[in-house]
């Protein structure tokens, strides 16, 4: 169950954290996997690591919020099956506080950059018959989370744009879903930890972890999990649907 075996997959953001899981689980299962990073060098490691069980992988450098570039990386790597939109970027801050050059780089990066992928994508699955698309939203999309106004509001236009992909193109045979994640330990949370609390890493990461009901932080295998889940063709039922994986975050945090 679960293979990927001759399907070609495009990670974005797949050099760390979430991606790099993704990634790793994906060329596992067969797939032929291509990381997409901002340079090169963001995927060295992940590239390597992959690599050493004999699996095809390979980086390409790109911002994703160029749609000329993202063209011509799509344009490279030919005819795929899969597209998981991983990439994104954080922010802190409230709608007063937040300011426009801000709030503009996550918009480029975390909504003008699934669209890229997606515009870029979309013609390439529909030469290999159909395929399926992962987009990575969050749990932010759906409740109310504390400073992270423009955060909140890119990966809620990342479901919106998960079900109108998942409608247009379901007769193609393409299918879209989504993902949200609560807080998942990653190498972002520990940078994050370190820099907005200094000397206070451990009793931060304490309480960042038991903001989740089950009492700990996700892990990027168990997020890798459920994409493979949703890329096989055990899921070819599903299309449309968000997945909040959350330690019981939303429904559970009364």
């Amino acid at each position: 169950m679960f293979s990927l075996q001759n399907k070609k997959a495009v990670i974005t953001g797949g050099g760390s954290g979430i991606g790099k899981a993704i990634a790793k689980l994906f060329a596992q299962q067969g797939a032929e996997v291509h990381i997409i990073e901002l340079t090169v060098d963001s995927a060295t490691e992940a590239v390597a690591e992959i690599t050493i069980a004999g699996n095809k992988v390979f980086a390409h450098a790109c911002n994703v919020a160029n749609q000329q570039e993202v063209l011509a990386t799509f344009e490279a790597i030919g005819k795929l099956d899969i597209l998981v939109n991983n990439a994104g970027i954080a922010h802190v801050g409230k709608a007063d506080t937040t300011t426009e050059a801000d709030f503009d780089r996550i918009i480029h990066v975390n909504v003008k950059g699934v669209y890229n992928c997606l515009y870029a994508a979309i013609p390439k699955l529909r030469l290999a018959g159909g395929g399926t698309i992962v987009n990575m939203a969050s749990i932010a999309a759906l409740v109310g989370i504390p400073d992270r106004f423009v955060y909140s509001t890119a990966k809620g236009a990342v479901m919106a744009m998960t079900l109108s992909v998942a409608k247009d193109y379901m007769a193609e045979n393409i299918r879209c879903n989504s993902i949200s994640p609560a807080r998942v330990h990653t190498p972002f949370v520990d940078g994050f930890i370190a820099k907005n609390y200094p000397g206070k890493e451990t009793e931060m990461f304490e309480k960042l972890s038991k903001s989740q009901p089950i009492g700990r932080m996700g892990r990027p295998d168990e997020i890798a999990a459920l994409a493979l889940y949703l890329c096989s063709d055990e899921a070819s039922f599903i299309t449309g649907c968000d997945y909040p994986i959350d330690g019981g975050f939303v429904k559970l945090n009364n």
